[in-house]
């Protein structure tokens, strides 16, 4: 069984590392020192009762190599050490690794100003000046900060598994499609449904959370704008294909799914990018480029798939209220789809690739666009 750490806390001045380690009753502790290493292991009462308890620290530079010039002090309560720099130097933090175990904790109220003298002339004439009383502002950026850990935002960390394990599913739609072609060629437009709808619809329902992210302050961007696009991909997907089995084997699925994927691919790396502030200049440019052709050919299968689908609805009925109903209210689902058709089809192509071209403009910039062909 691995020996629990326990709460060690820690402070500096431009001369001296302190730390506390939070103990009490300590037993047979073993202490050792190196150039850039500390490690203590003893028995004592710490946040996992009474139990062997240790720890080590890697820490971020040297210490002074005459052991005789660190202090140890035990108590009943704590045992704390003060260890003297090789340098006078200010750390941006105690161990090397950016990331920092749970138990190191920052000890607030011995952290003193980088911008103070602490000499002892000094100290008796004005008096140590603690980081909360005097400094509320470095105290708020130090709770903040943890002093120059790189803690993880949870929010980030997130984002970054969405779009990852987004990536990931519309690379393997891309792939088995386009294996399935090589493979069997145009034979394998009828199957494309049944090899890779499952993944697809999975990957679709999920997108679903790119609304409540701008809702949740996740991402920026306006969430209506994000419900229009998630759900009308939705629509097309879960009922003008899934719900009619005829439309399924049709050769516009393939196309509709190769261009969905194919936007996505790059999509989602670029996100992961941008989250991490990298800039790629090529998936910049294929992110604001690859719209130009894909949009309005992803658009066209989708509104042929309504279109073809507009005599099964007729057929079947499927979606349609009907009176007499105890709401007094009805729909007929085909006459939806011709109005949709032809009232909302070219005006909705025309507002996203306005939407597009925007953000192009934004990002790439026109002059950009013509250097390329000048």
């Amino acid at each position: 069984m691995v020996a629990p750490s326990p709460f060690v806390y820690w402070a500096q001045d431009a001369n001296n590392i302190f730390l506390k380690v939070d103990l009490k009753d300590i037993k047979d502790p073993k202490v050792n020192f190196s150039k850039n290493y500390v490690s203590m292991a003893a028995y004592g009462v710490g946040a996992h009762g009474s139990s062997d308890y240790t720890f080590s620290l890697n820490l971020f530079g040297d210490l002074d190599s005459d052991d005789e010039v660190h202090q140890t002090k035990m108590s009943p309560r704590a045992v704390e050490f003060i260890l003297k720099k090789a340098k006078t130097s200010w750390w941006p933090r105690l161990i090397k690794h950016q990331q920092k175990p749970a138990w190191l904790k920052v000890d607030f109220e011995r952290w003193k100003s980088e911008d103070e003298d602490f000499s002892d002339s000094n100290m008796e004439n004005s008096g140590a000046k603690d980081v909360m009383g005097d400094y509320p502002e470095l105290y708020e950026k130090l709770k903040r900060d943890e002093f120059g850990y790189v803690k993880e935002d949870v929010k980030k960390v997130y984002l970054a598994f969405y779009n990852l394990t987004q990536f990931i599913f519309f690379t393997y739609i891309l792939v088995v499609i386009g294996v399935r072609f090589m493979k069997e060629g145009y034979d394998s437009f009828p199957g494309t449904y049944n090899a890779v709808g499952g993944v697809l619809k999975f990957a679709q329902l999920i997108q679903f959370l790119e609304v409540m992210h701008p809702m949740f302050g996740y991402t920026k961007g306006n969430p209506l704008v994000a419900l229009v696009q998630v759900a009308g991909r939705a629509i097309v997907l879960f009922a003008m294909i899934e719900a009619e089995p005829r439309m399924q084997t049709k050769p516009v699925i393939f196309y509709l799914f190769f261009v969905w994927s194919l936007i996505e691919v790059i999509r989602y790396p670029y996100y992961i990018t941008e989250l991490y502030k990298k800039s790629i200049g090529l998936l910049t440019w294929l992110r604001f480029t690859l719209w130009i052709p894909l949009y309005p050919l992803g658009a066209l299968c989708e509104g042929i798939i309504i279109l073809r689908n507009i005599p099964y609805f007729e057929e079947t009925q499927r979606f349609v209220v009907s009176l007499p109903n105890s709401w007094n209210f009805t729909f007929h689902t085909p006459t939806i789809m011709k109005a949709y058709l032809l009232l909302f089809f070219f005006p909705g192509i025309y507002s996203l690739m306005s939407h597009m071209y925007r953000a192009r403009i934004k990002k790439i910039g026109p002059k950009r666009w013509k250097s390329k062909f000048n």
